[in-house]
């Protein structure tokens, strides 16, 4: 089953109903931590409290069993 976040489907398709809210998630998250959680839509597979700062962890292009930790605002909004 596919999940999408609340701020995946406020830009994407509004009507539709989100699983997860990132933000509401990250809020939870100490700093230095992370918590699975697959975003369909946008792609990540984990959100991380990186020194207060909401991260999210992207699959590398180059290989696939290795990630990229991005600051979620290089990918929400980004299309």
């Amino acid at each position: 089953m596919a999940d999408f976040s609340k701020q995946w489907c406020d830009e994407n398709d509004p009507e539709m109903s989100h699983d997860f809210d990132i933000m509401e998630e990250f809020s939870k998250l100490k700093p230095g931590y992370s918590i699975a959680y697959i975003c369909e839509g946008y792609g990540f597979v984990s959100i991380g409290n990186m020194d207060g700062e909401c991260m999210l962890l992207m699959p590398s292009d180059d290989d696939p069993n290795l990630g990229i930790w991005k600051h979620h605002t290089q990918v929400i909004g980004n299309k």
